[in-house]
């Protein structure tokens, strides 16, 4: 393994640790409250068309750097609708219950 292969293990550790603690929060605090979902998914296009771009389909580098946390991306923005859904909704029955 050469120092250029070596160096590739950085983003491929970085990238996904980083994308974890985005969930992580997420799964904690079960708010989506500042947390954008147009930039997440944004993010997760890039990574998938960078591990489509760089045709480095088994490299472990571009599997865990890109395709993994693209994947962790997505579900991010899954989240973010669910819990501003489920906020939403706490919301209009706390208006209809005011109302009554």
């Amino acid at each position: 393994m050469n120092i250029i292969e070596l160096i590739g293990y950085i983003p491929a550790i970085i990238f996904p640790a980083a994308t974890l603690i985005q969930l992580v929060y997420l799964l904690k605090t079960k708010s989506a409250q500042g947390v954008s979902a147009s930039t997440w998914f944004a993010f997760a296009i890039g990574n998938l068309s960078l591990y489509v771009y760089t045709e480095k389909y088994d490299a472990l580098q571009s599997i865990f750097g890109q395709l993994v946390t693209a994947v962790i991306q997505f579900y991010i923005v899954f989240l973010v609708y669910k819990y501003r859904r489920k906020a939403k909704n706490q919301e209009q029955a706390l208006a209809a219950n005011a109302v009554i």
